[in-house]
């Protein structure tokens, strides 16, 4: 078995399709054993509900130390590959250094287009209506120092309609973030040498 974190600051949606595709095996080796979120949230109450261990890092409390203080229970938990679903704080570069390959994260847009600081949530989405684009969607990738720069993974697009709304658009791709992420993280499960320690990665 891999040991997944996964890492949220909201409602936990993501968090509960990578949930519901373990509990249907379709995660292949790879299992939920630690969410780590960074503020009160939906999150919690559906990992508990699951039976999944939750560890609370409020930013508010640990400020700049709060990357230290999740490396530590990343260690503590032994962990394989971290999946950030909705996760909010920005995790300093050593942090992602050390986890290179072993860190991802889901944009709601076709990065690398509307990524980067204060891209999240309702404002991804009205920047994509603003900009005029003819499709949004989703995207998967390595986490790197770089906000949402990483290598892509995968992604898939949504088309853009006429009427729609910031609201309506992510509830389009909300659909498809569900279905992307869960598959995504069951492939690179394949790829991950459980006995590789993420501080031998440069």
């Amino acid at each position: 078995m891999l040991r997944l974190a996964v890492l949220a600051s909201g409602g936990g949606s993501n968090l509960q399709s990578i949930i519901d595709a373990a509990s249907a095996g379709s995660l292949g080796p790879l299992y939920p054993v630690l969410v780590v979120v960074d503020r009160p949230c939906g999150a919690v109450d559906r990992a508990r509900t699951a039976g999944i261990p939750v560890e609370v890092l409020d930013r508010r409390k640990w400020g700049r130390r709060l990357t230290a203080a999740l490396e530590t229970v990343l260690d503590e938990y032994r962990i394989d590959l971290a999946a950030l679903a909705g996760w909010l704080s920005i995790l300093d570069g050593a942090l992602t250094r050390r986890w290179s390959g072993r860190m991802v994260n889901i944009h709601p847009a076709l990065l690398p287009k509307h990524g980067g600081p204060g891209m999240y949530g309702r404002r991804v989405h009205q920047a994509v209506l603003d900009a005029g684009d003819a499709e949004s969607g989703c995207t998967v990738h390595f986490v790197s120092e770089g906000v949402d720069e990483g290598e892509i993974l995968d992604a898939v697009s949504v088309p853009v309609r006429d009427d729609d709304t910031a609201e309506s658009l992510a509830a389009r791709v909300l659909v498809q973030e569900h279905r992307l992420y869960p598959r995504v993280l069951a492939e690179l499960a394949l790829t991950i040498d459980p006995r590789t320690d993420p501080s031998s990665v440069d």
